[in-house]
């Protein structure tokens, strides 16, 4: 009988949930709540989005955290069956691939946001520097507008790839996936006899 793993899937889907749902909200509800409030001023609207990501920022990094430590123990207690069932490493190389964008996503949107944070922010040194360089802020506030969606897609093609591999561990799917594959290797498989 398989052990149960508990512990990394609460850490795995935890920390993926609140990675979405942090990355979703803050693009829906934060940010559009930014711009609403300061009535076009880009600097004040930079103020109010930066304030919240900031106190999110040690909440996401710590569901991010919790998410890669179970992924990475759930892989190590798997790791035979990634290996032996047809159709699972071909996933788990895509979500392993769609975890190492989410998270440069993720880093490259904060970088942004700090960006926009330092020359929207009120101290005279960083209101000069924004003066100085405004096609620089502005193609920083440009990407950022486009990285706020870039996360929650990239962490909800990881709920999606979640939802895969809880169907490929159904009984039925193992029992078939080794079928085929003793069905692919059966003819090169020494005979009695012979």
């Amino acid at each position: 009988m398989p052990a149960r793993n508990t512990v990394l899937r609460s850490l795995h889907d935890i920390g993926l949930a609140a990675w979405f749902g942090g990355s979703l909200m803050g693009a829906v509800g934060l940010n559009g709540a930014a711009r609403a409030q300061s009535g076009g001023d880009w600097e004040l609207g930079g103020r109010i989005a930066s304030s919240g990501w900031s106190k999110w920022a040690p909440v996401g990094a710590a569901a991010i955290g919790m998410h890669m430590v179970g992924t990475g123990g759930l892989l190590a207690a798997n790791a035979a069956r990634v290996v032996t069932q047809q159709g699972v490493a071909a996933s788990t190389i895509v979500k392993t691939a769609l975890t190492g964008a989410a998270l440069a996503a993720t880093a490259y949107t904060r970088m942004l946001g700090k960006k926009i944070e330092y020359v929207s922010s009120e101290s005279t040194p960083d209101a000069e520097k924004a003066g100085q360089h405004p096609a620089e802020t502005k193609k920083a506030e440009h990407h950022l507008e486009v990285m706020q969606w870039v996360v929650p897609a990239l962490t909800g093609g990881l709920l999606v790839l979640n939802a895969v591999h809880g169907e490929q561990q159904r009984p039925t799917q193992q029992l078939y996936a080794l079928w085929k594959r003793y069905r692919r290797i059966a003819p090169y498989l020494p005979r009695p006899g012979h």
